[in-house]
């Protein structure tokens, strides 16, 4: 998975198309993330004590990582992501401009 948390990404498709949002939980083995802002639902909670009313959260949900992509903080545009080894570490490199994600 090339999506990592606190990634800048931008929503390609499904009903939030074309929003933009930071990561902040990632479910590789489900190839799910969830982005803040992104994917709201809606959930009925019933009241948990006597005389408190019952309530509508809404919380983000998980969404499939291929209908968001990288957001490049060079030249912010959405991109695909490259590997590039720096000395000894391995980096993600924007396909477009070049610069570290």
């Amino acid at each position: 998975m090339k999506i990592k948390i606190d990634d800048k990404v931008k929503i390609i498709s499904g009903k939030d198309k074309g929003k933009a949002g930071k990561v902040t939980h990632v479910f590789p083995e489900k190839n799910k993330i969830v982005v803040e802002g992104v994917g709201i639902a809606k959930k009925h909670s019933k009241p948990k004590k006597q005389g408190q009313k019952g309530q509508i959260i809404q919380m983000p949900t998980p969404l499939d990582a291929s209908n968001a992509m990288l957001v490049c903080s060079s030249c912010s545009k959405p991109v695909r992501s490259g590997k590039k080894k720096v000395g000894k570490k391995n980096v993600r490199v924007c396909k477009k401009c070049g610069g570290e994600l």
